[in-house]
């Protein structure tokens, strides 16, 4: 494991649908490190989906699990790769998790790389704030600048084939 990994914690951010669940499972294996993805810290703690609780709950509420899970990774997880949802960035102790990626992308790009999943349908049923596009690209505008303030690490994910080849390039980095 290279030595920016062995002292910390990766934490993978942006825009949802920019592939950070599959490139953390990639860069996971790569490295021979463990793989979390906050998303799925949620929907187990909670037993039910993210849209269930954005759809009985509300967003406000789905952020305040975003946080008491954000505290958790920070006390208890190390040496670990950790794929966020889109809006974690709004975490308080973000920078105490680890060192942060950002995975960027036009908005298109992202449409484009939902759309041509074998699974579209379902990518794009479960991701509440990705139903309304016109909403979706405001909120794409409005946290690009969050993003790139908070990063360690930018990539630009339309550069790359595949989650492989950004693992790689990754790696190299460190």
């Amino acid at each position: 494991m290279s030595k920016a990994v062995s002292s910390g914690n990766l934490l993978l951010i942006g825009f949802m649908g920019a592939g950070k669940s599959t490139l953390a499972k990639e860069l996971a294996k790569e490295l021979k490190s463990v793989c979390l993805d906050t998303d799925k810290i949620i929907e187990n703690m909670e037993s039910r989906k993210i849209k269930k609780i954005f759809e009985n709950e509300g967003e406000e509420y789905f952020r305040e699990l975003e946080q008491k899970v954000a505290f958790w990774l920070e006390k208890n997880v190390k040496n670990s790769i950790i794929s966020t949802g889109g809006g974690f960035i709004a975490v308080k102790n973000l920078k105490k998790i680890g060192k942060i990626i950002y995975l960027k992308s036009t908005f298109e790009g992202i449409i484009k790389r939902i759309s041509e999943h074998p699974k579209a349908k379902a990518k794009f049923a479960k991701r509440p704030l990705l139903q309304d596009k016109k909403k979706a690209k405001e909120l794409f505008k409005k946290r690009g600048d969050i993003y790139e303030k908070l990063a360690d690490i930018t990539i630009n994910i339309e550069k790359y084939k595949n989650e492989k080849e950004m693992a790689k390039e990754l790696i190299k980095l460190f």
